[in-house]
């Protein structure tokens, strides 16, 4: 494997100059859940971990997963392994991870119940966290960006709400229906405890932050305003008010016609587009120059062949005229080929 580290260098990541508004002739690549199960080196490492928590709060673990994909592949940036409901951890709710079942919340009834533990306080016991990113830093070389991230306010909260990620999520949208002000309200403690974790990623290193809105799909317009798009924009003004200058990408999965409107309105950076974007409605709906990130279906991904090749170069002269980051369009699968990822890689630097 090769060194990471490439010493005296001061030269800006692809990655962060492409967020900064740059369009690059060949765009710089990751990979959503590349640290993960499709690596053999990452199914060595995960069982000698007790659980998955366990896995995330040991930074020697949490290091070794977030640059395996570095080192085997040379992606351009590595993601920090976490879990976006580590913060609801922090926040003293119970959160389990269950071999088959996912993960599993200790539900609440009302804003209360996330109200126990200081914003701050709740940060402070993500301190492995920050080591992690500190050590992950000190071994990616000067071109490799690193990028933190969290899980946004309504993603979270219908965890808290739901109690687990498989449901229909119904019990989280009547709360948006039924009872907004209180659910308001557990997203305002959602967001300056996450608020807070992310500075703090960033004081120990992150070059950039995603936040990750994994079930904004389905949502009404009204709806999507008032739990997408305003607490987003609540979160992103907060970290720009705490002195946070990194770049933010946006990722309001299923988002559909409401992207646009998001990009305009939430001040995130960048928008990472999901498996079902239209590159032409992308390009047409959100303002020029802005960076966009994605979108190869995860799938396609898992079946590779000629049909994978073209959709690669499609996606790449799709955005040639734009700040663009590849990537998929939801996480990388467990099924997924490690010579598909490759191939990719592939297509994409050498043409």
């Amino acid at each position: 494997m090769r060194d990471l580290r490439v010493m005296g260098q001061a030269s800006t990541p692809k990655l962060i100059s492409v967020l900064g508004g740059e369009a690059a002739k060949v765009p710089p690549v990751w990979m959503m859940r590349q640290a993960g199960r499709h690596l053999p080196e990452y199914l060595e490492l995960r069982s000698r971990a007790k659980d998955f928590l366990d896995f995330c709060y040991t930074p020697s673990m949490a290091t070794e997963a977030t640059l395996q994909p570095v080192r085997r592949y040379g992606m351009d940036a590595a993601i920090l392994f976490a879990d976006i409901l580590l913060i609801l951890d922090a926040m003293s709710l119970g959160v389990e991870f269950e071999k088959g079942v996912g993960p599993l919340v200790q539900q609440i009834d009302s804003a209360a119940d996330l109200g126990k533990v200081p914003a701050k306080k709740a940060a402070d016991r993500l301190a492995p966290v920050y080591e992690t990113v500190s050590r992950v830093k000190a071994e990616l070389s000067a071109e490799t960006a690193l990028i933190g991230f969290a899980g946004s306010p309504w993603t979270v909260s219908l965890y808290a709400i739901e109690g687990r990620g498989k449901t229909d999520k119904s019990l989280a949208w009547r709360w948006a229906h039924g009872r907004p002000d209180e659910l308001a309200a557990v997203m305002d403690h959602v967001i300056e405890a996450t608020a807070h974790y992310l500075l703090k990623q960033v004081e120990a290193g992150a070059d950039a932050l995603m936040l990750f809105d994994s079930w904004a799909e389905g949502l009404p317009d009204n709806i999507f305003r008032e739990v997408i798009i305003a607490p987003t924009k609540k979160l992103v003004t907060l970290l720009r008010g705490m002195g946070v200058t990194v770049p933010i990408i946006g990722f309001p999965r299923g988002a559909a016609a409401m992207l646009p409107e998001y990009a305009r309105v939430t001040g995130v950076t960048a928008i990472g587009l999901d498996t079902a974007a239209v590159p032409s409605f992308v390009n047409a709906e959100i303002v020029a120059g802005m960076p966009v990130q994605g979108h190869l279906d995860p799938l396609l991904l898992i079946e590779g062949g000629a049909r994978m090749d073209a959709r690669v170069r499609e996606l790449v002269e799709a955005y040639s005229g734009r700040p663009h980051i590849f990537n998929l369009g939801h996480g990388i699968r467990p099924e997924t080929p490690i010579g598909n990822v490759e191939r990719v890689l592939k297509i994409i630097r050498e043409g």
